[in-house]
Parts: C-alpha cells; sequence; structure tokens
C-alpha cells in the first residue's frame, strides 16, 4: 500500500493501461476485462485488474497533469513492481492531417515543467517514449490494421493557454496536445521500467471540431484494443 493506492502488491498486473479519467478505467474494464475487480478506491482513482485473453491486466486512472500521472505512475513503477506503463488518453489536435478519432502514438513528449528536473535530475525538455513499446504499437497496429500517426506530443501543463496555441505548436514541431505523458516518460527513466502513450484525438485547433466528454468516455475503445494487444506481446518478449 502507499498513500494513494489501497492495493495489494499481487492485486496490480505486470502491465497497466493508464487513462486519465477513472471512470474511463471503469469503461475499458467493463469492455474488455473478464473476472475484474475494483482494486483501489482512494481519493475515487479507480484502479481495476482483470484478465484480457487470460492475460492479467490492470486498468488505472491516473487524473489530471504531470503531478497526478507522476505521484500514481511513480508508486505502480516504484513500490508494485509494475514493468510497463501505456497512457491511453485524449488529446487536441495541432496538425490539419490528424483529425478527431484519430490515432496517435506519442514518440517524444516536450515539456514545460520542471519535473523530470526535480524527480530525476533529467534536465531534457523532450523524452522519448521506451522503444520496445513504441515499435510494439507500431506492429501491433498493423496486425489489427488500424492507422496510427506518430511524433512529438506537446505535454502542457495549462489546458486555457494565453497566446496563439497554433504557432508555439509549430516553433516546437509539435503534432499534437495532452498533460501527462511528460512525467509519465521520466518516471519511466527514473524507476528503470518502460512506458508509451497512444491517444486519440478528441478535438482539433484546426477545424474546431470537438467531441463530448461523453464520448471520450465511451468511444475511445479502438486505442484500448490496440493498447491490450500490445500489451500482449509486450509479454511475450518480456517487454
Amino acid at each position: 500500500m502507499t498513500p494513494h493506492i489501497n492495493s495489494k502488491k499481487d492485486e496490480i498486473a505486470k502491465i497497466v493501461l493508464m487513462p486519465g479519467d477513472p471512470l474511463r478505467a471503469k469503461k475499458i474494464a467493463e469492455t474488455f476485462l473478464k473476472d475484474y475487480k475494483l482494486v483501489n478506491d482512494v481519493r475515487n482513482m479507480y484502479i481495476y485488474t482483470g484478465f484480457y485473453k487470460d492475460v492479467k491486466i490492470t486498468i488505472a486512472g491516473s487524473g489530471m497533469g504531470c503531478p497526478s500521472i507522476g505521484i500514481y505512475s511513480y508508486e505502480l513503477f516504484k513500490f508494485y513492481d509494475v514493468d510497463c506503463i501505456i497512457r491511453v488518453g485524449s488529446a487536441g489536435s495541432y496538425n490539419k492531417n490528424i483529425n478527431v478519432y484519430d490515432i496517435y502514438n506519442v514518440k517524444s513528449a516536450f515539456g514545460e515543467n520542471n519535473y523530470a528536473k526535480i524527480a530525476g535530475n533529467i534536465n531534457d525538455n523532450i523524452i522519448k517514449s521506451s522503444e520496445e513499446v513504441f515499435n510494439t504499437i507500431e506492429e501491433t497496429s498493423k496486425k489489427l490494421d488500424i492507422k496510427l500517426h506518430s511524433g512529438i506530443a506537446h505535454s502542457s501543463d495549462v489546458f486555457y493557454r494565453m497566446g496563439d496555441s497554433i504557432e508555439f505548436a509549430k516553433s516546437k514541431n509539435l503534432d499534437v496536445v495532452e498533460m501527462e505523458s511528460f512525467a509519465l516518460f521520466a518516471n519511466a527513466i527514473i524507476t528503470n521500467k518502460k512506458a508509451g502513450c497512444l491517444l486519440t484525438i478528441s478535438d482539433s485547433f484546426i477545424t474546431k471540431e470537438a467531441t463530448t466528454s461523453e464520448e471520450r468516455q465511451n468511444k475511445f475503445m479502438k486505442m484500448c484494443e490496440l493498447a491490450l494487444e500490445s500489451s500482449i506481446s509486450l509479454l511475450k518478449n518480456n517487454i
């Protein structure tokens, strides 16, 4: 147990899928897992563990922003012996060629905060996902005939941003924006574990199209299937 997770150690799987919304964690567990059970409810940050195709998988909410996912991912890596976390989240698109409901495999995350420096003395503001995880997701997407985009995600600290977001994105070569992957990737380096991030586009800065909170909770299942199938491949290859 930790200050934020009241699960027993054996109730957490070696691979964790981590959506931001705890209700999305519940929806993923209900949709894909057999014999699942709620193993954490501290602060209503739900964590479920069950079986996908007879493989033990944990689905854990992370909350919003680098500080929140920083706490949960670190505790899972450090105190629950989790080997790999794949974030499954939503993102806004800065790119005219990346549209609502497209899926994005994050190769690197650009961060605007000092999380990596303070937590692990990492001085870079661009941190790569784990190569094995990124490549496995790419290979699995081809087998499932799921189109992916990939590149650099903007891991922003500010949802309501002043200034021109598109110009900022162009200056940094950023495709999409979310709020958590930078801290997750940093924690994977700090703990010598693995991490990846899959994002479904929920809105576009270009077209102004946007999904509802209900759609984000219920209609991002193709991304989750890809993450689950990738998890099986990673476990077969001992990550």
